[in-house]
């Protein structure tokens, strides 16, 4: 029991690692942690959402955005698209958090869409966030070794479980060949 257990939360986070680590980088995505309530329930603090780019042109009343707030700025926020315009500068999105009761003071402009929420991680952003870049790096790698580490032992394990068996089947097939014999 034990056992299975093991090779289970191995295996779930050998998928979390693979879906909040490698799939964005493999795909240009990038996870980003939700640090507010606006989206929830949907999107509760501390959730992780992948965003993959969007053209402006593919952004529909009810995609869920991640946008900066200014152009240029690294912040950003995740929110639905309630409503969307001609501006002066491109198409404009009027936003807003699914627990919010009013939509954003300003619409988002084109060139402040980081991209649309692909897929979400609940609580995985928790982690994430509580590390800086570099502490991610090391995290992940150490994770990955110990993973491999552990597979590469349940494997051996189980190796030499199985060629045990087959010295007791072969030595009582043996054995009961000589009694057959005697």
């Amino acid at each position: 029991m034990a056992r299975v257990l093991g090779v289970g939360v191995c295996l779930l986070a050998g998928v979390v690692v693979v879906l909040a680590v490698v799939v964005p980088r493999v795909t240009g995505s990038t996870p980003y942690t939700v640090l507010t309530g606006s989206m929830a329930p949907g999107l509760p603090v501390g959730t992780l959402v992948v965003v993959r780019p969007v053209s402006a042109e593919d952004v529909r009343i009810g995609t869920v955005l991640t946008y900066q707030l200014r152009s240029g700025q690294p912040e950003v926020v995740t929110h639905r698209v309630i409503g969307t315009r001609q501006g002066p500068d491109g198409r404009e999105f009027v936003t807003q958090g699914d627990a919010n009761a009013v939509p954003d003071a300003e619409p988002v402009l084109e060139q402040q869409v980081r991209g649309e929420v692909w897929y979400s991680l609940p609580w995985v952003g928790r982690v994430s966030h509580a590390l800086d870049p570099g502490q991610r790096r090391s995290v992940t790698a150490v994770l990955a070794g110990g993973l491999a580490l552990y597979a590469g032992l349940s494997f051996g394990a189980a190796g030499l479980q199985a060629r045990r068996g087959r010295r007791e089947r072969r030595a009582r097939r043996t054995e009961g060949v000589r009694e057959a014999a005697a």
